[in-house]
């Protein structure tokens, strides 16, 4: 080739090389065409009405509470991070099987922006009910990050916002579909007990606290079933527990009294050992027709969740179904 053709030639392919920068289809650091990483993103309404683009197909992801941790594991997602259990060291207790080698880069509370910054993810799911939604524009300066859900949001709305961020919307679906397929078989099961009077406490400190009042996924679930709750458990809670005192001890008996702790079910039984030393505790209803059913509390006092959700019904099945 001439030399003034190949001089040519390669003046042509310069000015279009800047052209392509101009219209926004260069490369940036790490080779990857504008272009293509519009390709692979997606564009997603969060809870507070922000459009947030996200990876197509996320693969480091960082959950930063419980009920998005439980969606993305029922999801088949496994995060690189995640939140501690409300009152855990650790991810909850029942889905630390689950969650694998998930790093802890959170609390309830707040969440560990250095920690969570090496992890380098590239998509960080939260909701309402942790302390990291103060920080939402941090957590934009590490990845894109979605809030799924509100406060006291119903768990099946937040479960399909988190699947919709992480493009599993149909897989959602699935799962709700055969969820509630379970529920009205269980429900037609329940024979004797199918308005049964149900009580969910958690035991803490020597005296029990009320949970799982509302839309949750423990009222939800047992509404959903047909049972009834004890006077003092129906509404809407004040907040994520309410502490009952000892004087009132008959406010939480019913003809089943769902009962657990802070933590696995082995932590719930040593907390049903020492209530049963509490004055007035084996003089309830329950607990004399051996009605007491020890739970998975960190499930059952979980913000919520597909996976939590699923506990309870297997929970409530267990007992009482026939």
């Amino acid at each position: 080739m001439p030399r003034a053709t190949r001089r040519s030639t390669a003046l042509t392919a310069a000015a279009l090389t800047g052209a392509l920068a101009l219209t926004g289809c260069g490369s940036d650091k790490d080779g990857t065409s504008d272009k293509a990483k519009l390709t692979d993103t997606r564009t997603v309404t969060d809870a507070d009405g922000r459009s947030v683009h996200v990876p197509r197909n996320p693969r480091k992801v960082v959950t930063l509470s419980e009920p998005t941790l439980d969606a993305a594991l029922a999801l088949g997602v496994h995060p690189i991070g995640a939140t501690a259990g409300r009152g855990q060291q650790g991810v909850s207790t029942y889905l630390a099987d689950k969650a694998g080698s998930a790093e802890t880069v959170a609390s309830v509370a707040e969440p560990d922006l250095e920690k969570l910054a090496a992890l380098k993810p590239d998509l960080i799911l939260l909701d309402e009910t942790v302390g990291a939604k103060r920080v939402v524009d941090k957590l934009e300066s590490i990845a894109p990050t979605v809030l799924t859900a509100k406060l006291n949001e119903d768990w099946k709305k937040a479960f399909t916002a988190t699947a919709d961020a992480l493009n599993k919307k149909s897989a959602a679906r699935s799962w709700l579909t055969g969820f509630d397929g379970d529920v009205a078989a269980a429900k037609k099961r329940l024979g004797t007990e199918k308005d049964a009077v149900t009580s969910v406490v958690r035991w803490q400190n020597g005296a029990p606290s009320v949970v799982g009042k509302g839309r949750g996924h423990v009222g939800s679930t047992l509404a959903a079933l047909g049972l009834r709750r004890p006077a003092d458990q129906r509404g809407e809670s004040a907040g994520h527990s309410e502490p009952v005192s000892l004087e009132k001890l008959s406010t939480i008996d019913g003809d089943w009294l769902f009962f657990g702790a802070l933590g696995d079910r082995a932590a719930g039984e040593k907390a049903y050992g020492e209530a049963k030393k509490v004055a007035n505790f084996t003089k309830l209803k329950a607990e004399k027709a051996g009605h007491v059913v020890v739970i998975e509390g960190s499930a059952w006092n979980s913000s919520g969740g597909p996976i939590a959700a699923r506990t309870v019904l297997d929970d409530v099945t267990g007992a009482l179904a026939k």
